[in-house]
């Protein structure tokens, strides 16, 4: 990954805290200036003037709920008409870890509105801004739950399987560009999305949850390595291989025009 010069800029969505304000440091300290997205006006100011003094770069705060309309309507302007941007995280995202059948409408709504809908949006929004410069880079966090289910989890797991489909088509759509989308799919992750969720961080198993700066550091290396796809605590990368493998077969076996012979139709 080049360092850009300092006109470069990068929006990192849900900045405020957790895993965007690591990411806010780290593109700060490889020369990006920042547009800083969240909704905590105090937080999101303190981490601008922080990474401003500590890399000498500028760090503009937009105060936005991306479960609105409109503020989301704010992001996909600046993605579409700021010819500086070069990199857009979408790291904003919500966790309500309860079964489906006790989920309210609101928790619902509200994880497809910002998991999903808004993430979306602001992707569609850079795209073709990107592909007109013929350079560009997207991270899409989804999650190692993208792939798997809980009885707590069936929204939430089914909001992060949409980024990772998502984002597999974009790649592939994007190839013979400049423009780059990177998958992250991190495991259990040291932030304050747990304890909003509804299953506290102290009730993880605590050798199974990784840090923040862990994470964050281990996806810019891994972006660094020219990975498309990276599970930051993932120690054998053959098991995407496999599980890549074993996928292209079974799409390659629904390809038949006729029932499987087991289902015995006359």
């Amino acid at each position: 990954m080049t360092h850009p010069s300092s006109k470069k800029v990068a929006i990192v969505t849900g900045a405020s805290s957790g895993i965007g304000a690591i990411y806010a440091d780290r593109l700060a300290a490889r020369g990006y200036d920042l547009i800083l997205v969240a909704r905590r006006a105090d937080r999101l100011e303190a981490l601008a003037a922080q990474v401003s003094k500590a890399h000498g770069i500028k760090a503009e705060a937009i105060v936005a709920d991306l479960t609105k309309d409109q503020d989301v309507a704010r992001i996909e302007t600046i993605l579409a008409t700021n010819g500086d941007v070069q990199i857009l995280v979408n790291n904003a995202g919500l966790a309500r870890l309860a079964p489906a059948a006790q989920m309210g409408a609101d928790d619902v709504g509200s994880q497809i509105a910002l998991n999903i809908t808004a993430l979306t949006r602001l992707t569609q929004a850079a795209v073709p801004a990107f592909v007109a410069r013929n350079q560009g880079l997207i991270i899409n966090i989804a999650s190692a739950l993208a792939v798997h289910s809980l009885p707590i989890s069936a929204i939430y797991s089914g909001t992060k399987a949409f980024v990772l489909q998502y984002s597999r088509g974009l790649q592939q759509e994007l190839a013979e560009t400049g423009v780059k989308v990177q998958l992250l799919l991190p495991a259990s992750t040291a932030t304050e999305i747990w304890d909003l969720s509804g299953v506290p961080l102290a009730a993880l198993n605590q050798e199974t949850l990784m840090t923040t700066e862990h994470m964050v550091d281990a996806a810019l290396a891994g972006l660094d390595q020219g990975e498309t796809i990276t599970w930051p605590s993932v120690a054998d990368a053959s098991l995407w291989d496999k599980y890549e493998a074993a996928r292209s077969a079974l799409f390659a076996g629904t390809q038949a025009g006729k029932p499987a012979p087991r289902y015995k139709i006359v």
